[in-house]
């Protein structure tokens, strides 16, 4: 039997790793997204805004540009993991996060934290369906 290959996803659209992972992974006919926090791409710099709202928008856009670089897209998400510091903050984000996710939503498991990178709100990753490699 042949083995799947796997092969890294990089782009410019979502911040560089800041540790020994990949932006995502593609294997087989899957990509798994690494977990993406607030950081804007083009600085590597975490958005000036603390609000939950603001912090999930960018984190989301982070997750899109990783999905469009290995020719994918929301609507091809079939899991996502979202950590939260407070889960006070779960209807502002849940908000946000409809916005990105409103045609058949993937599954999805939401749970508090008590610390995240860089001491973000909101750090969200997934899993998407893929074209056979």
């Amino acid at each position: 039997m042949e083995k799947l290959q796997k092969y890294a996803v990089h782009t410019a659209l979502a911040p560089a790793a800041i540790g020994p992972y990949s932006q995502g992974i593609r294997a087989g006919g899957l990509l798994f997204v690494s977990g993406q926090i607030p950081l804007d791409p083009s600085s590597g710099n975490l958005i000036e805004e603390k609000d939950i709202a603001s912090q999930t928008r960018r984190v989301l856009l982070n997750v899109q540009g990783i999905l469009s670089a290995a020719g994918a897209s929301f609507s091809d998400v079939v899991r996502t993991t979202v950590f939260l510091k407070d889960m006070n903050n779960f209807t502002e984000m849940n908000a946000v996060y409809a916005e990105f996710f409103n045609d058949c939503p993937p599954a999805r498991s939401t749970v508090e934290v008590s610390r995240l990178p860089k001491n973000v709100a909101v750090e969200i990753d997934c899993i998407a369906l893929l074209e056979k490699a």
